[in-house]
């Protein structure tokens, strides 16, 4: 398991509302649990993770709190990966939860790095990914794969509003 959740001193991060990045976990604490799974470069792979997700967060108490907003930050990052980096046949997705987040991750061969652009037109049907992951996200960003080839974009979901 790791303890931490971003590589070393966070190089490359780009994060939303003020956040330093990634979560250091205190000594001694764990991930609760984590999942990986490796998808297929194609458009229906975000609905694969989707599913993969729901299951994962089936399996954890209080996990229903992480399955709404965490649903839609992988579909986007998926969709993502899948759209604008796939340089390989396949992704890899991964799931874990530690110290009352959900973290996402969706991991891909490119180099290249999201970028967030200003919103276009009200009828276009792309470009809305990342401003969503952005005001949704508790913290997200974007890293090298340490050890290989290409990148990660992680987000970091809280629990629902209103939940206890």
């Amino acid at each position: 398991m790791r303890t931490e959740w971003l590589p070393e001193g966070g190089a490359g991060v780009i994060t939303s509302k003020g956040a330093s990045g990634g979560v250091t976990l205190p000594k001694g604490v764990e991930v609760a649990c984590e999942r990986v799974h490796r998808l297929p470069c194609h458009r229906r792979s975000a609905g694969v993770a989707r599913l993969l997700l729901r299951e994962f967060l089936a399996g954890l108490e209080g996990g229903e709190l992480y399955v709404d907003v965490g649903e839609l930050l992988l579909s986007e990052l998926v969709t993502n990966a899948v759209e604008h980096a796939c340089v390989s046949p396949s992704i890899a997705v991964q799931f874990g939860v530690a110290v009352g987040r959900l973290r996402i991750e969706v991991h891909d061969a490119s180099c290249e790095r999201p970028e967030v652009r200003p919103l276009r037109d009200g009828d276009d049907e792309s470009g809305r990914g990342l401003p969503l992951v952005q005001s949704l996200a508790v913290a997200w960003g974007c890293c090298p794969r340490p050890g290989g080839a290409g990148k990660f974009v992680w987000a970091h979901v809280g629990p629902a509003e209103g939940a206890s």
